[in-house]
């Protein structure tokens, strides 16, 4: 019975790590941002010296927390599948981080 238990436990984990990994393995996401010493983790969109009037791109992101501004959440909100920002359900996204 444990090597059953074992067996599904792993075939589970596998199975996250294989959707995670074809998550960020798309297309759709975001190139890495170049830097001065090399490659950066900062994605181009999060970056906050971002010039007004920059398009967004839906990333795969969708809670407030990967947001950096009211503007980029409700551009999110409208135009990207699956986001999880508004639980009121009210329109306005992040209205405790970031559209007060």
């Amino acid at each position: 019975m444990k090597a059953v238990v074992s067996v599904l436990i792993l075939v589970l984990l596998s199975w996250q790590g294989w959707q995670k990994y074809q998550q960020l393995t798309t297309p759709e996401s975001a190139p890495l941002a170049l830097s001065a010493s090399g490659l950066s983790d900062e994605r181009p969109e999060s970056r906050p010296d971002r010039p007004s009037g920059t398009t967004f791109r839906c990333d795969g992101r969708t809670h407030c927390s990967q947001m950096t501004s009211c503007e980029e959440a409700t551009w999110f909100l409208k135009n990207c599948p699956g986001t999880q920002m508004d639980g009121d359900n009210d329109g306005i996204p992040c209205e405790r981080q970031w559209c007060q």
